[in-house]
């Protein structure tokens, strides 16, 4: 396309040095000679104008152009903070959760007698009951156990355990396929959202863009460019990104475990889910069989429990899959805590995506950019050539009519 419209150039300057040989054998070859003539000059503005994007024209220093590279670092700023304000907002991001029934997906999972079947998830469940069973009285029964239980997990620090579970994960690299969900899911909001960055472009956008149309195609390319950073990170196991996220779930692990703040966050969550009636109702139909044989059970099958753990979850998994007002809490508390995340950590999300871009040298930006757009870019170089060759028909038209 650029060889196309460089081509139309060239031959307009030779239309124009032709036709001006014959001006005086014929008025037609005035018409020509005009068209030519501001044909040839609409398109080298027009060259200069989106050459100046990219690149200084011919290689002179003019002032206000290679507008691209001599801004990349308040471009990616703009983009983080563009990023920060419209995706990683509180309220984007609770409205999103809002929309999820995490709860529901959770108790269809575990529900799954195939899901049970990790050790992992079977071992971690059966110490935190051996530990819960063996801190009851055991003469506590019946209708007892409800509040029996409700005491001794009030007792129980849940913050600190969560931020232990979670470096256990990273320590691990468990963690890595809920980095590839949270990826999927910015991909998620991105998608819904395409209208509102249009929009933004489109308003913020100057007369000139407007005019030739380009805020169309910078808002595709600020959407292609968000869409391959997050393909980028999803199947990039190295890529920055993915090193930033780990070191939020680091920072948020040893929250659980050292933030009074924090750990008073969750302490109340958990007491607003303690005193959930259905919490009581699950545990009181499941006691009678639970506390004579699980303890026994855990401990001679080294720690996994192996029947009653899996029915036990698959209950709860039930519970979680069938009980609406169970699942109202349970997704409430999660969309907080997803708030909470965006909230405290969004800052360090979007400083990377601008560091990222930062790094970049001149001319990758460049590229990146001038592949997107060019395309189009060079079609603006043709419509300029014949327009202008147009216009100066008409005044030539114009000028020998008034003449």
């Amino acid at each position: 396309m650029r060889r196309t419209a460089t081509g139309l150039i060239v031959l307009m300057a030779a239309l124009f040095l032709w036709s001006g040989r014959f001006l005086d054998a014929h008025p037609a070859w005035g018409y020509l000679h005009a068209f030519a003539e501001a044909a040839m000059v609409g398109g080298l503005a027009d060259w200069f104008a989106v050459t100046a994007l990219f690149r200084h024209p011919l290689g002179l220093p003019i002032p206000h152009t290679a507008i691209i590279p001599e801004n990349k670092d308040r471009i990616a700023d703009t983009m983080a903070g563009f990023l920060r304000e419209n995706f990683l907002t509180p309220a984007v991001v609770g409205r999103r959760m809002g929309a999820m029934n995490l709860a529901h997906a959770v108790g269809s999972y575990l529900a799954d007698p195939k899901s049970t079947r990790d050790s992992r998830i079977r071992a971690g469940a059966g110490e935190l009951a051996i530990e819960v069973l063996e801190s009851l009285d055991p003469d506590r029964l019946g209708t007892q156990v409800r509040g029996g239980i409700k005491a001794q997990l009030s007792k129980l620090e849940i913050a600190p355990l969560l931020g232990g579970m979670l470096e256990a994960m990273i320590a691990d690299g468990r963690h890595k396929p809920l980095i590839d969900k949270i990826i999927r899911w910015a991909g998620l909001v991105l998608e819904d959202n395409e209208t509102m960055v249009r929009d933004m472009v489109h308003k913020r956008a100057n007369a000139v863009l407007r005019f030739t149309g380009l805020d169309e195609r910078l808002a595709n390319s600020v959407l292609d460019g968000l869409y391959k950073l997050l393909a980028e990170v999803l199947v990039d196991p190295q890529h920055p990104l993915r090193d930033k996220i780990e070191e939020g779930l680091q920072e948020l692990a040893r929250g659980l475990r050292e933030d009074p703040e924090m750990q008073e966050r969750v302490e109340r969550m958990k007491r607003e889910l303690l005193e959930n009636p259905a919490i009581g109702d699950w545990w009181q139909g499941v006691w009678e069989r639970l506390r004579a044989n699980l303890t026994q059970t855990i401990r001679t099958s080294g720690g996994t429990g192996h029947g009653y753990i899996g029915e036990t979850l698959g209950e709860l998994g039930a519970a979680l899959r069938d009980d609406e007002r169970l699942q109202r809490q349970i997704n409430r508390f999660a969309r907080r805590t997803a708030v909470g995340v965006a909230t405290r950590y969004g800052d360090q999300i979007v400083r990377l995506v601008s560091e990222t871009v930062k790094r970049w040298d001149a001319q990758t930006i460049t590229d990146r950019v001038e592949s997107a757009v060019g395309r189009d870019l060079q079609f603006i170089r043709i419509n300029g050539t014949l327009v202008g060759g147009l216009v100066g028909l008409t005044l030539h038209f114009l000028t020998s009519m008034l003449g």
